[in-house]
C-alpha cells in the first residue's frame, strides 16, 4: 500500500453521553494560522418545545484569535435531528446521531471576543437532552485558550495520521475481556469516571478488550445478547465523549473457540462472520475515532507457522470484507489487523505486509504485542537486569515493525505492552530500576520506529477503585518518556551493610542522549565535590553523603535520591541499609512450604534449584533458574518465602535439592528442601 493512495477526509467528533448542561467552554479552530490562539465558550438553549419537536439557540463566543470559517458539531444522545436552520448549513449526515452546521458567508467571521448565534428546529422522541459537548472545526477541547492540535479529531488523511493521534493508548484489561462477567476478575465496572481519569493523564486512546463468547446465543445466528452490545455501546459512547479514540476487538474469543478453526472450520467462520456483522452493523454509524480490531493474538491449535499465517488471513479478510460492506461510515473506518500471535518476527510480518498491499486501503494498520525478553519479563533463567540481550531483543522487535510497516505507509499499533511479571501485590518479581529501564526504552524505540503503543493494564497500575494510580512514580515516568528519553544510572539502589562501614560508593550514569544535572535529596541539591562526584559516566557517592542519608540505618529504605537529567524524568536512587537474611528450617506439604525469612532490609532476585548431581530442579528443567511468581515468590511483610505447588509437585520424591537463593544486596543463601509423600521439609544451610 502506498501512503499517496487516493485517500478519504472526514469531520467527525465523539459520540456524548447526555447530560443537562447550558453552558460549554470548548476549543475553537478557524481558517487561521497554525500558531493561533484559539478557544471559545457554546451556550446552548431549548427555546420551546412541543410533541415531538423543539426549537433551539446557540451562541458561540470566540476567546482566541479571529477567525474565519467555522463549522460546529455535536452528537445527540437521544435520537434527535435537525428538521430546519437559520444563520447557518445544516451538514448532518443522514442517519447519523452526530449533528453538524456551517458557518454562512456573512457569519464566517467572528473577531476575538466576539459571538455570533444560529439556530434551528428539530425532532425527538422520548427524551430531549441537550448536548454535553461541542466540537469546533473537529477539535474538542478542555476549556484552555491555546494552538490548535495540528491532527483535529477526524482530520486524518489515512491511518497512519489516525494511529499517530492516539499515541499514548492505555488498555482496560480484565474487564469487559473477563471470563464470568464484568468484574469476576477482580475490576470494577467501567465508569466515566475512569474514563475522564484516563484522559486526564494524557492518554489519548483507549483499547476496549471485548470477550464475546458468553454473551453470544448458538447457531446458525450467533446472535449477540442486546445487554452485551449496548453494555460495550456506552463504554464506546463515554471514551468517544471524552476525547479519547477507542480500538475495539474480539478478545479472548482468540483462544476460546477462534484457534479451532483449523479443527472446525466452517462453524467458527460462521460464528466469527456472525459477530462482526453484528458488531458493525452497531457501531457502523459511529464516528471516524471508534476504530475495529478483527481480533486478539491469533492462534490455531496445530497450526503454527505457515500454516497458521494462512488461517490468519483468512479471518483478517473475512473481518475486513464484513466491515467495509457493512454501511455506514464503516467504508472507510480504521481497521487494524493483527499478525500471527501478534508476533513481529520478520517471518510473521511478511504475511500480514502482503495481504495490506493487496487491499490498497488507506485505512488499514497491523497490530503486535511486546512484554519484553521472555526470560527477563518473567524472571527466569537468571535473567534479572535489563541487559544487551534483554535490549537487543527489544530494539530488534520493533525496528523490524518499523522497517516492514511504518517505512512503507502501514501504522503499527503495539496494542499491548508491559511485563508479564509485574503486579502490584508482589511488585519486586522483576527488579524496579530493571523494570523501568525496560520501560523508558520500549517507548523511545517506539517513538523511533513510529510505532503507537498502548500499555496493557489490568489493574496492576491504575487502581479502578481509587482512580489513583497504585505507584505514581512509575506512573510519572510512563508518562514522561511517552515524548522524552530519560536518564537512569547502572543500578536504583544503594545497599549499605547495617553492620558495615559505609564507604565511597558508585554507580553508572546512563545519561541516554541528555546532560546529568546533579542529585536531589526531597528539595535538597547535594553539592558536587562534597557529596558526590561525577568522573565521565561514574557518579560517586562519598562515604560521608552516605552516612548522613542512611540516618539511624534502620533495616529498609533509609532516603531516596533524585538524579535529575536535562529532560525526561527523574531517576529515584534509593539508599537502604541491609544485613546478610536468615531462613530457618520449615516443614510444609506439597500444596506449599513457608520458609521462615528475615529479609532485614534485602530483596530477593531470584532462585536456583538443582539435585546433588547436578541437574537442574523444578518446573522449568531447562535452567537452574525457576521462574520468579510461579516456581516460587515472597511475603516481605509475613517475612515468608513460598515455595508453590508449581514447583514442588515437580520434585524428585526423597532427593534433596539445594535452593541458591541471590540477593540484590547480600552474598548468596542456600537451602534443603526434600519431598517425602507429600511432606516438604526445609533445612536451612
Amino acid at each position: 500500500m502506498s501512503p499517496t493512495t487516493a485517500q478519504r477526509r472526514r469531520l467527525r467528533f465523539g459520540v456524548i453521553a447526555a447530560s443537562a448542561v447550558t453552558l460549554l467552554t470548548t476549543s475553537l479552530i478557524g481558517a487561521v494560522s497554525a500558531q493561533a490562539a484559539q478557544g471559545c465558550e457554546v451556550e446552548y438553549k431549548v427555546t420551546g418545545q412541543w410533541s415531538g419537536g423543539f426549537n433551539a439557540n446557540v451562541e458561540v463566543t470566540n476567546l482566541g484569535e479571529a477567525v474565519d470559517g467555522w463549522s460546529l458539531e455535536w452528537t445527540w444522545a437521544d435520537g434527535q435531528r435537525m428538521t430546519s436552520t437559520w444563520n447557518v448549513k445544516d451538514k448532518s449526515k443522514n442517519g447519523s446521531a452526530t449533528a453538524k452546521v456551517e458557518s454562512m458567508g456573512y457569519n464566517a467571521e467572528i473577531a476575538s471576543g466576539g459571538s455570533t448565534s444560529f439556530g434551528f428546529s428539530g425532532s425527538f422522541s422520548g427524551t430531549n437532552t441537550n448536548p454535553s459537548a461541542f466540537r469546533l472545526n473537529g477539535r474538542l477541547c478542555d476549556g484552555t485558550i491555546g494552538e490548535p492540535s495540528p491532527n483535529p479529531p477526524g482530520d486524518w488523511t489515512d491511518a497512519s495520521d489516525q494511529v499517530a493521534a492516539m499515541e499514548p493508548g492505555w488498555n482496560i484489561g480484565n474487564t469487559l475481556d473477563a471470563l464470568g462477567g464484568e468484574t469476576a476478575w477482580g475490576n470494577p465496572m467501567i465508569t466515566e469516571e475512569l474514563l475522564q481519569t484516563i484522559k486526564a493523564e494524557g492518554y489519548n486512546s483507549i483499547r476496549l478488550p471485548v470477550t464475546w463468547d458468553e454473551f453470544t446465543g448458538p447457531a446458525p445466528d450467533y446472535t449477540i445478547a442486546p445487554e452485551r452490545m449496548e453494555r460495550v455501546a456506552q463504554v464506546v459512547d463515554w471514551a468517544l465523549a471524552n476525547d479519547l479514540q477507542v480500538m475495539l476487538n474480539l478478545h479472548h474469543d482468540s483462544w476460546m473457540w477462534l484457534d479451532e478453526l483449523p479443527n472446525d472450520h466452517d462453524n467458527v467462520m460462521a460464528k466469527f462472520e456472525a459477530m462482526w456483522t453484528q458488531i458493525a452493523k452497531r457501531f457502523r454509524d459511529y464516528p471516524a475515532e471508534l476504530s475495529f480490531e478483527s481480533n486478539n493474538e491469533p492462534q490455531f491449535v496445530g497450526a503454527e507457522g505457515a500454516a497458521g499465517d494462512a488461517y490468519n488471513e483468512e479471518l483478517n479478510r473475512a473481518f475486513y470484507d464484513i466491515v467495509r460492506n457493512s454501511g455506514g461510515d464503516n467504508d472507510d473506518r480504521l481497521l487494524i489487523l493483527p499478525t500471527l500471535n501478534t508476533n513481529a518476527e520478520q517471518a510473521r510480518l511478511d504475511p500480514l505486509k502482503a495481504m495490506i498491499d493487496g487491499l490498497d486501503d488507506p485505512m488499514v494498520g497491523a497490530t503486535i504485542h511486546y512484554y519484553g525478553f521472555w526470560p527477563f519479563t518473567v524472571n527466569i533463567a537468571g535473567f534479572t537486569t535489563y541487559d544487551t540481550r534483554v535490549q537487543e531483543d527489544l530494539a530488534g522487535y520493533f525496528k523490524r515493525a518499523g522497517d516492514t510497516f511504518t517505512a512503507n505507509g502501514i501504522p503499527v499499533i503495539v496494542g499491548e505492552w508491559a511485563v508479564f511479571n509485574y503486579s502490584h501485590w508482589a511488585p519486586e518479581r522483576i527488579e524496579q530500576g530493571e523494570m523501568l529501564k525496560f520501560f523508558e526504552d520500549l517507548q523511545f524505540q517506539a517513538r523511533e520506529n513510529e510505532l503507537t503503543t498502548m500499555l496493557w493494564d489490568a489493574g496492576q497500575f491504575l487502581n479502578r477503585e481509587t482512580l489513583e494510580w497504585r505507584d505514581q512514580y512509575i506512573a510519572d515516568r510512563i508518562e514522561s518518556e511517552a515524548t522524552s528519553r530519560s536518564g537512569t544510572t547502572s543500578f536504583d539502589r544503594i545497599y549499605l551493610e547495617k553492620s558495615g562501614t559505609i564507604t565511597d560508593e558508585s554507580l553508572t550514569l546512563n545519561r541516554n542522549g541528555l546532560e546529568f544535572e546533579g542529585l536531589w535529596d526531597g528539595d535538597t541539591e547535594l553539592a558536587e565535590g562534597t557529596d558526590y562526584t561525577v568522573s565521565g559516566d561514574t557518579l560517586t557517592f562519598t562515604a560521608a553523603a552516605l552516612t548522613r542519608l542512611a540516618g539511624d540505618r534502620a533495616y529498609g529504605v533509609n532516603s531516596i535520591v533524585e538524579a535529575r537529567f536535562s529532560a525526561g524524568a527523574p531517576w529515584r536512587i534509593y539508599i537502604k541499609t541491609n544485613d546478610r537474611p536468615v531462613l530457618s528450617d520449615a516443614t510444609g506439604t506439597s500444596t506449599g512450604l513457608n520458609i521462615p525469612t528475615e529479609f532485614k532490609g534485602d530483596n530477593l532476585a531470584t532462585m536456583e534449584s538443582k539435585y546433588a548431581d547436578g541437574t537442574n530442579a523444578g518446573p522449568a528443567s531447562w535452567t537452574p533458574f525457576q521462574e520468579f511468581g510461579y516456581g516460587f515468590i515472597y511475603d516481605y511483610e509475613a517475612g515468608t518465602i513460598i515455595l508453590k505447588p508449581e514447583f514442588l509437585d515437580t520434585l524428585k520424591e526423597g532427593e534433596p535439592v539445594t535452593l541458591t537463593f541471590h540477593w540484590w544486596g547480600s552474598d548468596n543463601i542456600t537451602y534443603t528442601v526434600t519431598k517425602t509423600g507429600t511432606t516438604v521439609t526445609g533445612t536451612a544451610s
